[in-house]
């Protein structure tokens, strides 16, 4: 074989190598794009949440922007990864964001979402141009324990063990209780509820766990952009602890909805959706 054949060999194993990998690569989350506006919004939604709850949100919004509305792997009936991860989570929308192109993009998150929001601000400082928090703080395991420290490589297998050998009916039992404390209208309880319900199991635990072992107390101070965090009414009553976690983020600017749950933009709509856009504009 001449050197020529070899070159063309060559090629065509690393097509095929590359084209399996591509086709065998478990995928960390769907993407809906909605729209063509010149500025782009990404949205990463909370822990076993759909995409969908944005909804409203970009209803809101209008036509001036160009969405791209994630809802994560495992959750709200998209399928699991293998072993999915907070931090390969962030690195999968990173990686996203660039090979797309998706320039100057601003990023809201809820819950878990705001969290990955400010992961990926503080990981990536030039990449994202604004972000909106939604009812997140950078250590969840700290508003208990101040002084909590994450655990490296941390085993989550009891977890995830524990997850899948209840049933679903004792698993819908203890959501529908959560539910409760998540949201003031019952209709949105029953929708979250249902997303809850289809999300896979062993993900549900994993994540869990993952994710309460997450603290970007130290890591937030890389974040450049500017960052809107819209909190829950009852963390006012513990501001001080919860500005604290921020003392990081020089660029935070803090709001407390009135009479408003976890999910912020359900419970308190019309003044959720005023503060975004008083900060995207």
């Amino acid at each position: 074989m001449n050197l020529k054949n070899i070159l063309l060999a060559a090629i065509a194993f690393v097509a095929l190598v590359s084209t399996a990998d591509a086709q065998t690569k478990e995928n960390s989350f769907q993407i809906e794009k909605i729209g063509n506006g010149k500025q782009n919004i990404l949205f990463i939604p909370g822990f076993a949440s759909s995409g969908e709850v944005w909804k409203e949100t970009i209803d809101a919004l209008g036509n001036d922007y160009t969405y791209y509305v994630l809802t994560m792997a495992g959750f709200a009936s998209v399928p699991a990864q293998t072993d999915p991860s907070f931090k390969g989570w962030r690195d999968d929308i990173i990686d996203y964001i660039k090979s797309e192109k998706i320039l100057n993009p601003i990023i809201i998150g809820h819950s878990m979402g705001g969290v990955m929001a400010m992961d990926i601000a503080a990981t990536e400082p030039t990449l994202i141009s604004k972000i909106v928090v939604v009812d997140a703080l950078p250590c969840l395991a700290a508003l208990s324990d101040p002084n909590y420290k994450s655990k490296p490589n941390i085993d989550c297998s009891a977890i995830v063990n524990q997850m899948n050998s209840i049933t679903d009916e004792q698993f819908k039992a203890m959501q529908k209780q959560v539910m409760t404390g998540m949201v003031q209208d019952t209709s949105k309880q029953q929708i979250i509820l249902d997303w809850t319900m289809k999300s896979d199991r062993s993900t549900f635990g994993k994540m869990f766990c993952d994710f309460s072992n997450t603290d970007l107390r130290e890591e937030i101070k890389s974040i450049q952009c500017p960052t809107l965090i819209l909190l829950e009414s009852s963390f006012k009553q513990i501001k001080p602890a919860i500005e604290q976690q921020y003392v990081n983020l020089r660029s935070a600017d803090f709001r407390y909805a009135e009479n408003s749950l976890h999910f912020i933009m359900y419970d308190a709509r019309d003044w959720y959706l005023q503060q975004v856009q008083n900060f995207l504009k």
